[in-house]
């Protein structure tokens, strides 16, 4: 979840509050925040000061900074309401036009210009983090929506969103001394540890977005790097936020998020100035503030959190969390703001009816049902089985579920089964498939540890993955138990008595319930193993380890070892 980190004194002024850090903790929690962390930390000045680390919902972009948060407690401490955001039409409002050869790489564009704006050493501060934060949060490091903000009065309409070969794009980047071609600021960019990541976005692209005003200076280009000429600085009064984007419907999210927190700030708070933006086929205006509306049913939200209370009072409630709502034909009329774009569905509203009216005050009854829960009979032997095998002196690891083919089959000298499930695109070689069974995670953890002192005694109990037509998926899990004994002798007498200690523990009697029968399973040594089999299924294996499985896993010593399928003991 993310993290804000606001100053003590900084919030606390904005809230006019004098509470404890357990005062601010619960009024955190009775809005869905959580305080993470109470920290001390110099200033720039060298002074310390109290920083709180708040922690909110991954979809309240809102909440992001300061003033969005500072905000939204305000209004649910009924200090204020929730401001109404307009957009200003000036006579000749500024252009940014879209070439068809954005289209190539990043189609979209939304922009807005905040008018005579003041900012603060803190409000600057906030204004470039919030950026930061929403470059990592919604516009996903930048590959869905790549945020530039530049000083207007820097520059002259109306401006051009265009895209142009690396080798034809030359203009003086943010922090750079000097100008560079976009191919020689990649390659700068690649070594530097920050803006590396990034880099990867549009590298490979033939084409390179970025934008100019009228007179050909380079404001941006996105989603890599603004231009040095119209940076912002404590001193600019007239703000232009450009969004590029691949996702339009989250490029508008991201820049009204930015407006709703900073346009507080305006001569004319909560106010605007829209651009038009001209593609090849039609013109449109941004930002766009239009509210959403939702119909909601009382009973509904009533049903959903437990409570019984009037249509008037959630209405009231609603407008704590900064919502409004009207009456209309017995049901709730919602108006939902810019600010939140978390509410999708009348749940969402549910939601917040329940945080305004307080969870803590929910009344809490026994549920109406006749039902009483228990453990899955799976997962109760499940358990059973660890608890036996640790008094066995067994050490339970956990090993990752995906492996590649070489660990799966060639190395085990298993042929190719059919039975695994492949991953059409593993991001590494290491991560091909499912595994289908619990042995090399075993062998490997030994082969890691033949070092400590012998012998070697562990076990994993956990799922495998294995093709089957009949499941609508067309595979299924299954629950597998298996263990290795590795010392200076074979150990096979061990994982033989760990076998039937397993057994006895589940009722389960030798020859009558389970019986063993000579297998020839190539990752066994001949004549040294045997299966398993419960009620005539065959249920698993043992033995000791093949020669060459060994060497193939680098262990230099005997193992014997068990895979069962706990699933048909269960």
């Amino acid at each position: 979840m993310p993290k804000v980190t606001v100053a003590k004194c900084e919030l606390y002024n904005e809230l006019a509050i004098d509470m404890t850090e357990d005062e601010f903790r619960d009024l955190c929690f009775e809005f869905g925040l959580e305080l993470d962390d109470v920290t001390v930390e110099k200033t720039a000045s060298g002074k310390e000061e109290v920083f709180f680390k708040i922690e909110v919902a991954a979809n309240r972009y809102d909440l992001l900074c300061i003033e969005g948060l500072t905000q939204a407690l305000r209004v649910f401490m009924g200090k204020q309401r929730m401001p109404e955001y307009q957009l200003a039409t000036p006579a000749e409002p500024l252009t940014m036009t879209v070439e068809v050869a954005t289209s190539q790489i990043r189609p979209y564009v939304v922009c807005a210009v905040l008018r005579n704006l003041h900012f603060t050493e803190n409000s600057y501060n906030s204004f470039i983090e919030l950026q930061e934060k929403l470059h990592q949060n919604i516009c996903r490091k930048r590959t869905l929506v790549a945020i530039g903000t530049h000083d207007l009065d820097t520059l002259s309409g109306p401006f051009l969103y265009t895209a142009k070969p690396p080798n034809d794009i030359k203009f003086r980047a943010l922090n750079q001394s000097e100008e560079h071609t976009a191919t020689e600021l990649m390659s700068i960019y690649s070594a530097d540890v920050r803006m590396k990541k990034y880099v990867p976005i549009i590298l490979d692209s033939p084409v390179y977005p970025v934008i100019y005003d009228s007179k050909g200076v380079v404001l941006s280009m996105p989603p890599i790097i603004n231009g040095e000429h119209s940076k912002i600085t404590l001193s600019t009064k007239n703000v232009l936020i450009e969004c590029t984007a691949t996702d339009k419907h989250k490029a508008q999210i991201v820049l009204n998020t930015i407006i709703a927190a900073f346009s507080k700030y305006c001569e004319n708070p909560f106010s605007t100035e829209i651009v038009k933006v001209v593609y090849s086929d039609h013109e449109e205006t941004t930002p766009v503030f239009l509210q959403r509306t939702m119909k909601v049913d009382p009973t509904y939200v009533n049903s959903l959190i437990g409570i019984q209370i009037s249509i008037e009072k959630m209405s009231e409630l609603l407008e704590k969390m900064g919502i409004y709502s009207s009456i209309v034909d017995g049901k709730l009329d919602v108006k939902v703001p810019i600010t939140r774009t978390d509410i999708l569905h009348p749940c969402d509203v549910a939601e917040d009816v329940g945080i305004a009216y307080g969870y803590n005050n929910i009344e809490k009854i026994l549920p109406k049902t006749l039902t009483v829960g228990k453990e899955q009979p799976l997962n109760l032997v499940s358990d059973l089985l660890r608890v036996e095998a640790g008094l066995a002196g067994y050490t339970e690891i956990l090993t990752f579920v995906l492996h590649s083919f070489n660990y799966n089959y060639s190395l085990m000298r298993r042929p190719l089964d059919g039975l695994a499930v492949e991953i059409s695109n593993p991001k590494a070689f290491e991560f091909q498939l499912p595994r289908t069974t619990l042995l090399p995670g075993v062998l490997r953890t030994i082969a890691s540890n033949t070092k400590q002192q012998l012998p070697i005694k562990i076990f994993e109990l956990s799922d495998i993955v294995v093709k089957d037509e009949t499941m609508d998926v067309k595979a299924r899990n299954q629950r597998n138990f298996s263990a290795g004994y590795c010392g200076h002798s074979s150990g096979m007498e061990n994982i033989h008595g760990l076998l039937d200690i397993l057994m006895k523990k589940i009722n389960l009697k030798w020859k009558t319930d389970y019986r063993l029968v000579p297998s020839e399973n190539p990752t066994f040594f001949p004549k040294r193993q045997a299966e398993i089999y419960v009620k005539d299924q065959k249920a698993g294996i043992f033995g000791m380890i093949h020669p060459e499985v060994l060497q193939n896993f680098g262990i230099g010593f005997p193992v014997s070892a068990i895979e069962l399928n706990i699933q048909l003991i269960a």
